[in-house]
């Protein structure tokens, strides 16, 4: 039985207007939305932003300030604690993956960790191989070889020397046809002349290849350190899950009129902006609130224990009446907390790769099989890729459960057995 959250005539058309008008406050993610409220604040004097940020955290657990909106339990400070994540750095993440297959022996990760110390933040190799094999004692030839071994680690194109040898890298490690490959190959050698090329079969194929690429290969990196905190909050309440906005952190919009002439035409017009950015604030509210209540409705398995089911952005487009690029702009950035842990929205939207199976579920499945097993003798990704064509009877590669690994930051098997020992001390 689906929830009934269609809305009317009359609300599409005004939630319609609203986020039109307001798009910044729907996209921004809960972290950023009081800096875009605040850029509005300068062109309307009537409007002022009372902070939630700016209050300590440690007031709040004092006064024992329920981090949801409707009084229920868990503390602002407590939150907080829970949702900051120290994201590791280029450095940190390779450091990780210096280890069997890619660098067998310990002479190779010896090697492979001085070449990582050569690695700029934008993920490029600026080093001199030639002081590097003085220094290992080794040919300079030799250390090359290592260092085009970063080739397989991520962020693929890491550790190139240049942005067409990272094109390289990264067009080496996506899946494509062979026609489509040198095609793209052709373009990247000729970057260029690039636009001159367009006569070559598969061009357009190519173009959305490079498009795909990351450019600089350590983009992601380049901003280290983030707070997440959810916008939604999933919990059990007599047994029954209750979906709420985590209003604690939006800041209130206070319209002040005192003492302005209200028959002025100029106060008239930023009295209404105003109102339409509390609007759009609530219309924010309204829409994320619903959002969660969908995914609860659509992957109430996931939230008993079980996995994501595939869900495309167009299903909770049609329930709510939405067109899905307002979906999309909605859950961008945007996370949910529940007693399953915190997760991107997105990950409730999750690609379909075989009939009733997601590749959220196989990444669940990834977690689970790592909480169970053995300290000692830690799951390899060859392992894992095992057991989970075992379990879904559906082929999944080794660099495919690395991939997964990286974005659910597992480090690899030889770190985690590291780890279990030093906690075992």
């Amino acid at each position: 039985m689906r929830l009934n959250q269609s809305p009317s005539v009359g609300n599409k058309t005004k939630l319609s207007q609203t986020l039109k008008s307001w798009f910044p406050v729907l996209m921004a993610n809960i972290q950023d939305l009081e800096e875009i409220i605040k850029e509005h604040k300068v062109d309307n004097p009537i409007i002022d932003v009372k902070s939630k940020k700016e209050e300590s955290f440690s007031e709040h657990a004092s006064k024992n300030k329920n981090n949801i909106q409707d009084g229920r339990t868990r503390r602002s400070s407590e939150h907080l604690e829970k949702f900051s994540i120290s994201s590791k750095s280029i450095y940190e993440v390779l450091d990780e993956q210096i280890c069997y297959p890619v660098f067998p022996t310990p002479h190779s990760q010896d090697i492979a960790y001085e070449i990582i110390k050569h690695i700029t933040n934008e993920g490029y190799f600026d080093g001199d191989i030639e002081q590097i094999a003085q220094k290992f004692k080794v040919t300079s030839k030799e250390v090359e070889k290592i260092r085009l071994r970063f080739e397989h680690c991520e962020p693929v194109g890491i550790c190139a020397n240049n942005l067409l040898e990272s094109f390289k890298f990264q067009l080496n490690n996506i899946d494509t046809s062979q026609s489509i490959y040198k095609a793209t190959m052709t373009l990247v050698e000729n970057l260029e002349d690039i636009y001159d090329l367009h006569s070559i079969p598969y061009y357009k194929d190519a173009i959305k290849t490079i498009k795909s690429f990351r450019n600089p290969p350590a983009i992601d990196f380049l901003q280290n350190n983030q707070t997440i905190i959810p916008d939604i909050i999933v919990s059990f309440v007599d047994e029954k899950i209750v979906v709420n906005i985590n209003n604690d952190y939006y800041p209130d919009i206070i319209i002040d009129t005192n003492g302005l002439p209200e028959d002025n035409d100029f106060v008239k017009k930023k009295v209404q902006e105003a109102r339409n950015l509390v609007d759009a604030m609530q219309m924010r509210k309204s829409t994320l609130h619903k959002i969660g209540l969908m995914i609860v409705e659509y992957q109430y398995e996931y939230f008993m224990g079980g996995e994501i089911k595939p869900l495309k952005l167009k299903d909770l487009a049609e329930e709510f009446g939405y067109n899905p690029s307002t979906i999309s702009r909605a859950i961008a950035n945007k996370f949910l907390d529940s007693h399953m842990g915190l997760i991107s929205l997105k990950n409730f939207f999750s690609t379909k790769i075989d009939d009733g199976l997601s590749n959220s579920a196989i990444k669940n499945y990834v977690v689970q099989l790592v909480k169970a097993e053995n300290r000692k003798k830690p799951l390899s990704d060859l392992e894992i890729s095992v057991l989970v064509e075992k379990k879904y009877g559906y082929t999944v590669k080794r660099r495919t459960i690395s991939k997964y690994r990286y974005t659910l930051k597992i480090a690899s098997s030889s770190h985690r057995k590291k780890e279990y020992l030093m906690n075992e001390q």
